[in-house]
């Protein structure tokens, strides 16, 4: 029971006027505007996207405005929009085999066909500030070109120089897969639509496309501590990151009314593939197995988190004991949301006056009830006292 704030309502209302004054900040200075957030701001629009659960770019800049460049307000303003949309379609499941690379590296071969594609990355800077930034400069792109750059190509293969960063480019794990080396991932029989976490409440045991759909939408910071976890030997977990891929792919949808798939746009994606040793049991030979990891946009460190998790996660399913936090997945999964996490915290700011008002007259109560029998331990005390006296002096009178 919560007592009400007289006068509140107006209260709240300046409340807002102060919020959109800070929100805009000095009104010398030019607003920042919804494409400047879409074409500056791309990682924290595809985070928004990603745990948000809507790939909608003008919207994740908005909801960034909106919340002040809180991500986490960001995410929770994008998820309460998407439960008004009506739902029409469901797309086929993309081919990432297929995608327009802008990025692919692979931590596990140097010479892969299509060759090491280095792209836009912060892994080769200095992480030295750029005061140049700050003084406006204009940096002069020239028009994206349909190959790749020779300057972010690191390891072409011979024969490979004229491929282009559209190319289907096979995927680094079909070299282990070849061979036998890796566990084989095949479409289970009868093939099941995944669950939907966006509708249906999580429930456990959680299957695996449960698990990656949380791990998606979950907090990017939480993720990547729990991943971390297991580096540092709280699982057991020796990754290589098998391959990183960033571009686009299409998407496709099949209309009822048509019978056949059609394309209806293309998404900008991260896809990442973990390869994690099994030294095998009774029944399986050793082998490599897998994680994997994807996202809206480009966010490398989330997909390489996810493919971590993934693998950890399945450490029951492999015959691993789960012995680590990382490894449980009620733990794992239940903490992961940082929408709820932030509004279970954050509700404490609510007026809890009636409940902090019992917890009070409790304690009160209990002081006073310590206060007396403490007052009363003296006279207890002394009468002690007095009884070891007389039970000493007879001790002494028989020995004597």
């Amino acid at each position: 029971m919560y007592v009400a704030v007289k006068g509140g309502e107006k209260a709240i209302e300046e409340s807002y006027l102060a919020l959109a004054r800070v929100r805009r900040g000095d009104p010398a200075l030019p607003e920042i505007s919804i494409d400047q957030i879409r074409e500056q701001m791309p990682l924290a629009v595809a985070r928004v996207m990603t745990e948000g659960s809507l790939y909608d770019r003008d919207l994740a800049a908005l909801a960034i405005k909106q919340a002040s460049g809180d991500l986490i307000e960001a995410i929770f303003l994008l998820r309460a929009y998407r439960t008004t949309l009506p739902r029409l379609l469901s797309t086929v499941p993309i081919d990432t085999a297929k995608m327009a690379i802008e990025r692919r590296i692979s931590g596990t071969f140097k010479d892969v066909p299509g060759g090491q594609i280095l792209g836009a990355t912060y892994d080769y800077t200095q992480r030295l500030l750029d005061f140049s930034l700050a003084a406006e400069a204009t940096l002069q792109v020239s028009p994206q070109s349909t190959t790749t750059p020779p300057s972010c190509v690191d390891t072409v293969p011979e024969g490979a120089a004229s491929m282009t960063a559209t190319a289907a480019m096979p995927r680094v794990l079909d070299f282990l897969n070849a061979e036998g080396l890796i566990e084989q991932e095949s479409i289970p029989a009868g093939d099941p639509a995944p669950g939907d976490l966006t509708r249906d409440p999580l429930e456990f045991p959680a299957q695996r496309d449960i698990r990656l759909q949380n791990l998606a939408r979950a907090d990017e910071g939480f993720v990547l501590s729990m991943a971390y976890s297991t580096q540092r030997g709280y699982a057991n977990s020796h990754p290589f990151a098998g391959e990183i891929r960033h571009g686009k792919v299409s998407v496709e949808v099949v209309p009822e009314e048509l019978g056949f798939a059609i394309e209806i746009g293309d998404i900008e994606i991260t896809e990442c593939q973990m390869v994690n040793k099994f030294a095998g049991s009774h029944t399986e030979p050793a082998r490599f197995t897998r994680g994997y990891g994807l996202t809206f946009g480009y966010n490398e460190r989330k997909v390489i988190a996810m493919g971590l998790m993934d693998r950890t996660l399945r450490c029951q399913e492999l015959g691993e004991e789960a012995s680590s936090p990382a490894q449980m997945a009620e733990f794992v999964l239940y903490h992961s949301d940082n929408v709820e996490a932030s509004g279970f915290l954050q509700h404490l700011k609510l007026p809890h006056y009636v409940d902090f008002q019992a917890e009070l007259n409790l304690i009160r109560a209990l002081r006073r009830q310590t206060a007396d029998v403490m007052d009363a331990a003296p006279a207890v005390t002394q009468n002690n006292h007095a009884d070891d006296a007389n039970a000493n002096g007879a001790r002494f009178d028989k020995a004597a």
